[in-house]
């Protein structure tokens, strides 16, 4: 494999970085993962080992270890990062702000440290919709206002951004995740939390499996059609296909729309953003609704009290990813909702056997 398409995935484990393991070798690149299994599991990997036919480069360490992580970039030689390490439940870091500034923040100031002393100047960051707050307007544009955060999870992102933008060696495409779901169409791999879930759908899956006896669904009294929260729902296959495109755009320049007048050459695009959702906003009550349309299980549920940090409604306005990146979500809500249910049906057996 030539060096030069190597790319260094921290969190490579996780939900969303495991898919994108996934389609980075399917687009002929070379992933070389760093994962301190904090909220993994070793098991991911051979798991990837079965679905891309061969055992990835694996380092099991910490972002905030910068020892290790000079090691790695001088062994391996990445030509790009795409960096997915980063606690990321809005209610954990709410009671536990200190752990999520310095495992988000703190790793990432490392990474950059060590990027910067080994001449590897392009990267993909992992950003969330948590940056705009509370929203004025929806759907969010990335030229949409960035309040106040609505809890230290979403203040991490925001950091995080600030830091990149005020770079002046490396290049960055900045994607802003709205609420991946689902799971590889192999079910082989898909969102496996330690301990009790904090996103909806692996506690929705795990109470129909029996896992858990109900789901609580945090608030009723919004101000929405049916009093509960809207989300933007992307299926993770989606998600990870759009850091391919940001790879590619980083290193090639496709992508490129040259009739846009968003941006310039992407050789001088020092930082670039781009919201990665469908467009469209759904209810947890929505949710659960095409949940059992698309399995035919049932959801036992009950509305319980709002959940700290929590924002009420939004979605995503895709139109520059989709013209600059050459991207689109191309998964409907059935297949989210199917995939994530044959994931859940898929660890039950392995624990059964």
């Amino acid at each position: 494999m030539d060096e030069k398409r190597k790319i260094l995935v921290t969190g490579g484990l996780g939900f969303i970085g495991s898919h994108t393991v996934v389609c980075l070798q399917e687009a002929g690149f070379e992933p070389v993962i760093v994962d301190s299994l904090h909220n993994s599991r070793i098991e991911v990997l051979d798991a990837l080992t079965d679905l891309i036919g061969y055992k990835p480069v694996f380092i099991c360490g910490d972002v905030n270890d910068k020892i290790l992580m000079q090691g790695v970039f001088a062994q391996q030689k990445p030509v790009a990062v795409i960096h997915f390490a980063a606690h990321k439940a809005v209610g954990e870091s709410v009671d536990q702000p200190l752990l999520y500034y310095q495992n988000n923040v703190a790793g990432l100031l490392n990474l950059l440290e060590v990027m910067k002393a080994e001449s590897c100047h392009q990267l993909v960051f992992s950003s969330s919709c948590t940056v705009y707050g509370e929203a004025q307007e929806v759907p969010v544009k990335e030229s949409t206002p960035i309040l106040p955060a609505a809890s230290p999870y979403g203040a991490t992102k925001q950091m995080g951004e600030t830091i990149l933008r005020d770079l002046n060696w490396c290049r960055v495409q900045c994607l802003r995740y709205f609420n991946p779901v689902g799971a590889h169409p192999s079910s082989r791999i898909g969102e496996l939390p330690l301990g009790i879930p904090n996103n909806l759908i692996p506690y929705l899956t795990q109470t129909v499996s029996g896992i858990r006896s109900l789901l609580t669904v945090h608030g009723g009294d919004y101000i929405t059609q049916d009093g509960t929260c809207i989300r933007d729902y992307i299926h993770v296959m989606d998600l990870a296909e759009a850091h391919v495109a940001a790879i590619n755009r980083l290193i090639s320049g496709i992508g490129f729309d040259t009739n846009s007048n968003e941006v310039g050459d992407p050789s001088t695009q020092q930082f670039e953003v781009f919201n990665v959702g469908t467009g469209i906003g759904y209810s947890v009550l929505e949710i659960i609704t095409a949940f059992e349309d698309a399995t035919g299980e049932k959801v036992i549920y009950k509305i319980g009290p709002r959940r700290a940090g929590d924002i009420v409604s939004i979605w995503a306005d895709t139109h520059k990813a989709n013209a600059i990146l050459g991207w689109n979500a191309k998964r409907n809500l059935d297949e989210m909702m199917a995939d994530a249910w044959n994931w859940q049906r898929h660890c039950d057996k392995a624990s059964l056997g």
